[in-house]
């Protein structure tokens, strides 16, 4: 427990019944008889502005987020937050000329992998939809980890009790409706987050010695942290996050389940605000890891990540702790009910209805909402296992980011590109993986040929990140254009240079080699693909049309029984 403002037994119960009490009321309240599996999966397509933008941002803020932010200013000072919060908002607004093309070819899918089945087969597939179940779990596993630490940090119960309770709130409420519980209370956990940063900030500002203390606390900064243009933050933060977010943005599947919920009309605007919203509440939480690195605060057990609730416990009253809680709470839970969603939809899409699609049958929507609300429970249990025994995820949340990292060429190609072919995409993504690993992992010598090769594939990939960013709003030929002069202007500051950090040349890598190897075999197949198939292989499950065609099933079936017990009549 932190300081004499920490919350109470008493305090820190009624906050959460509050809060998922409030939140289980909202789920309650637009819980159907009868559910409809698509409504569970994407509400039916059609989720208004205030709700689908709200939602967006939400997902994207999440606990280990707002943590992150503030260890980045408390690292790199001025500039930490700026790079952290700036680059990932800015990822969400270049998804969505992307989005706008995947909506088009394929407006009533459910899952990104979903989608490559149909447009490759069952390795793209597998590749999307595993890990996106593995990095859900993560996820998943991630807020409970930071749930339990902030309810031990600040009241007398024990971490494990911690990570229970967020678990049990967050799955109750979402087990309800699924995804429409997740988006309908994203909208509420988004503005309690909004508004708590707002009152928590300044006021970590006047407690901490407000203006005098960039003049008294000066000397607890370096040059590199008191400027705004820190090679430091850049390189250690800023380079990685690009790489590491469009990464996470293309092959995500709790964003993938946004943009096929929002109407089809509504996803610009979407992003935009979403983008706004993310980067205004990061930047701004961040600054808080800035105020104390210039107050000289020395984090718990030498720990950065410990500074945000450090800080709060040690220098708020308690009705601002409070306050800070229910902001930490709000971004967990909104992070793992789209993380339970998420798998779900993989689980009822991707699993049971492809598998009986692809055996000829009719998936039974009623059989998808027992599959998904059982893949909510069985994701929860694992995630709650890995937090009980504190599993090291940074190892896999590597292995997830560089399979991400390596689909983000092969998945944007596919949407665009006739040629490209099962084979290229999976051959590619298999190879990208295989050079990321040794390099992330210092694997590859600092010196001699192998280093410079290396370095040479991070400059493509250099050319790959910023072109891609490009073709997304002004097409092909510009972005070629930017590739190049985005590669060759980089290639004299990173051969001899890069090698000293191997999560950004790591990332890189992947970017270049997936894309070099899916262009080059691409470029010789004979596909042309026709993009309306995919249209016609990712329809709706719960329609009338799949309701008659289960009734003239099960029909048949009956007459079938009947016609075996006649049989059993004449026979005997």
């Amino acid at each position: 427990m932190l300081g004499s403002t920490a919350l109470s037994a008493t305090a820190v119960v009624l906050l959460l019944v509050l809060f998922y009490g409030g939140t289980m009321f909202m789920s309650s309240r637009i819980a159907k008889r009868k559910e409809n599996a698509d409504s569970f999966m994407t509400a039916g397509h059609k989720i208004g502005f205030g709700i689908s933008a709200a939602s967006m941002t939400a997902t994207w803020i999440w606990a280990s987020s707002m943590y992150a932010s503030v260890n980045s200013g408390y690292l790199y000072g001025i500039s930490g937050p700026i790079h952290y919060g700036f680059w990932g908002a800015l990822m969400i607004l270049f998804i969505y000329p992307f989005g706008k093309r995947i909506r088009k070819v394929a407006p009533q899918a459910h899952t990104l992998a979903e989608v490559m089945f149909a447009r490759h087969g069952r390795s793209s597939q597998f590749m999307l939809a595993g890990s996106n179940i593995l990095g859900s779990v993560i996820s998943l596993t991630s807020n409970f980890i930071a749930g339990g630490a902030l309810i031990s940090m600040l009241s007398p119960f024990s971490f494990i009790q911690g990570v229970i309770v967020i678990a049990a709130g967050v799955l109750l409420y979402t087990l309800w409706s699924g995804f429409r519980a997740s988006v309908l209370t994203d909208f509420a956990q988004v503005l309690a987050m909004l508004g708590a940063v707002i009152i928590i900030v300044p006021s970590m500002f006047f407690f901490l010695g407000g203006v005098e203390l960039f003049t008294t606390g000066a000397q607890n900064l370096t040059p590199q942290q008191q400027s705004f243009f820190s090679s430091d933050a850049f390189l250690n933060q800023g380079a990685p996050y690009i790489a590491a977010v469009l990464a996470y943005a293309i092959g995500n599947q709790t964003i993938a389940q946004r943009l096929f919920a929002v109407r089809e009309d509504l996803i610009r605007p979407t992003f935009i605000t979403a983008t706004i919203g993310y980067g205004a509440t990061i930047i701004g939480i961040g600054m808080v890891g800035v105020l104390a690195l210039y107050a000289g605060i020395d984090p718990v057990d030498g720990d950065p990540n410990n500074v945000l609730p450090q800080v709060a416990a040690e220098y708020l009253p308690g009705v601002l702790v409070a306050v800070f809680f229910i902001m930490i709470i709000g971004s967990l839970s909104s992070t793992a009910d789209s993380d339970l969603s998420a798998m779900s939809s993989i689980a009822m899409s991707d699993l049971y209805g492809q598998g009986m699609r692809g055996r000829g049958k009719v998936p039974n929507p009623r059989v998808m909402l027992i599959v998904g609300r059982i893949t909510m429970v069985l994701a929860t249990v694992a995630a709650l296992f890995f937090a009980n025994i504190r599993f090291n995820i940074l190892d896999l949340l590597v292995f997830v980011g560089a399979l991400w990292g390596a689909l983000v060429f092969p998945v944007i190609a596919s949407f665009y590109w006739k040629k490209v072919t099962n084979s290229a995409f999976t051959v590619s993504v298999l190879v990208a993986l295989a050079v990321f690993l040794p390099t992330r992992f210092g694997l590859i010598p600092d010196s001699g040929v192998l280093a410079y090769a290396v370095e040479a594939l991070a400059v493509v990939g250099v050319g790959v990140v910023l072109g891609l960013m490009v073709f997304g709003f002004l097409g092909l030929r510009p972005a070629l254009v930017v590739a190049v002069i985005a590669a060759l202007g980089s290639a004299p500051f990173i051969l001899g240079f890069l090698r000293d950090y191997d999560t950004l040349t790591a990332s890189l890598v992947a970017y270049a080699v997936s894309t070099i190897v899916c262009v080059a075999m691409s470029y010789r197949s004979s596909m042309d693909y026709d993009f309306d198939q995919i249209a016609l292989a990712t329809a709706d499950y719960d329609t009338d049309e799949v309701a008659q065609e289960l009734a003239d099933a099960d029909a048949q079936n009956k007459a079938e029984n009947n016609n075996d017990d006649d049989d059993d009549v004449v026979r005997v």
